[in-house]
């Protein structure tokens, strides 16, 4: 890969005094860089000018055009790559802005003062801003079934494991994730085929979708995560995969499997994410314990259909207030509508206000197995879903204890089951339906509830202590 050369420039002494500094300036360069990356190939990508897409600098973090602009200056290529160029493209504002470059990691990491290589199977460069911006620079890498450590195990230096931009646009999951925004010139780069996958609105994989899947089943997840945020159909062939090759996903690591459903249940598209998980066979094979459940019911179809309109519910509150939500709500939100018409949830109905805490978490361990969360998210889960037989009970009777509206996380409660309502067709409960607290009680009471005496030492107006 050819790349520019460098001579060092002295600056002058300023008059403060200062002493002077070598700093690396790019050289002119004889030749068009960018046309050079082409030359051993048959074919060189489609590039499409800044007249004719719309991605603007503007809509770019200030940070991620800093990053950009320094590997560019020192002579490096400086690419936007994956979501972040196809949500521009889009005309949606990119959670993350991922930068891709021929640099090495150890040469990124000299570059940036404030910045570390992480990662022990792909070596990446994480460079930190203030306010805790992060901005993610990789090394184009070649296609190869090592990973950093096992290539150093054999042997292997850097030139078998990073490679050309194209080489690292073939090893992406999908076409519309595989366009990468060139600094340099402002234009959009297409070795995949996305450009026209954006505009007919179609998810396609790179590559065989048979082998794509089979070597890493998770693409099959993103695949559709991405068909559900875009509204995009998914390409026939590689539906037909997902349908075929989804009990794979098994094979994968668990608690890289948890984190990738929690995303989508959280992304505030999860309403046609899992319609599309059903439709697929995918929810079978991602839930086990919830796909029990809901065979369990008197009518599946009844409940699957109660399921999708309450995350249609969920979805409406991610787009409001739902920032401050947790993972356990979620978690609830996901349950509570298979649980409403099961035998083990109707067999916890109390005859009075008390919270099944107990009878409830052991009920959660075994349906969201094999997954594993937090503690605190597990007991605040447990919690959620229990308190819910108290706001029955007191909605059902129309009389309100204290004790079930002084709960700190009632609001959380309440909220729980106004989405159900809400997904049964059925009214919600206002806050201004529920009993205030009352006045407060007059004087303070001790542990027994007898009035508060005296203490046996008090001290006169003189000073002194009587007994």
């Amino acid at each position: 890969m050819a790349r520019r050369n460098f001579k060092y420039k002295r600056h002058r002494t300023s008059k403060k005094g200062r002493k002077s500094r070598n700093f690396l300036v790019p050289a002119p360069a004889i030749e068009d860089s960018q046309k050079s990356l082409f030359t051993d190939m048959a074919t060189g990508p489609n590039i499409i000018p800044r007249p004719k897409h719309c991605i603007s600098r503007k809509n770019m973090e200030p940070e991620a055009l800093k990053v950009l602009y320094r590997l560019k200056d020192h002579g490096y290529l400086a690419y936007l790559v994956g979501g972040s160029v196809r949500d521009l493209l889009l005309g949606k504002r990119p959670k993350d802005f991922d930068i891709g470059t021929d640099a090495t990691p150890e040469e990124v990491r000299r570059l940036f003062r404030y910045s570390r290589i992480i990662g022990k199977r792909f070596r990446l460069v994480h460079v930190y801003f203030r306010g805790g911006k992060i901005i993610e620079v990789s090394t184009f890498r070649r296609q190869i079934e090592l990973d950093d450590r096992e290539a150093m195990r054999e042997g292997l230096g850097p030139d078998s494991i990073f490679g050309t931009p194209r080489e690292d646009a073939f090893r992406r999951d999908l076409t519309i994730n595989g366009l990468f925004y060139n600094i340099a010139d402002f234009s959009v780069i297409d070795y995949v085929g996305g450009i026209e996958d954006l505009r007919s609105g179609t998810i396609r994989t790179i590559g065989d979708p048979e082998r794509r899947f089979i070597r890493d089943p998770v693409r099959m997840l993103r695949a559709i995560r991405h068909a559900a945020r875009t509204g995009f159909r998914i390409h026939e062939t590689t539906w037909q995969a997902i349908v075929r090759h989804g009990s794979k996903i098994r094979l994968c690591a668990i608690p890289r499997v948890r984190d990738e459903w929690l995303k989508d249940i959280k992304s505030g598209f999860a309403a046609p994410w899992a319609e599309l998980m059903f439709k697929s066979g995918m929810f079978e094979h991602v839930f086990p314990g919830l796909s029990s459940l809901l065979r369990q019911a008197e009518s599946p179809e009844k409940v699957r259909r109660l399921f999708v309109s309450m995350i249609r519910e969920l979805d409406r509150l991610v787009g409001t207030d739902g920032q401050g939500l947790g993972d356990a709500f979620f978690l609830a939100a996901m349950l509570y509508p298979l649980l409403y018409h099961s035998p083990k949830w109707k067999a916890l109905e109390p005859v009075k206000v008390r919270w099944p805490t107990q009878e409830v978490r052991a009920l959660v361990d075994s349906v969201f197995f094999p997954y594993d969360f937090k503690r605190a998210d597990r007991e605040h889960l447990a919690q959620l879903l229990s308190s819910q037989w108290p706001i029955i009970f007191c909605v059902s009777t129309g009389r309100w204890q204290k004790r079930v509206y002084n709960k700190a996380m009632f609001p959380q409660s309440l909220l729980l089951y106004n989405c159900l309502q809400r997904a049964l067709g059925r009214q919600v409960l206002e806050l201004s339906d529920i009993p205030s607290k009352g006045k407060k009680g007059g004087r303070g009471r001790g542990r027994r509830g007898r009035p508060r005496s005296k203490s046996r030492h008090y001290r006169n107006k003189s000073g002194g202590k009587q007994t």
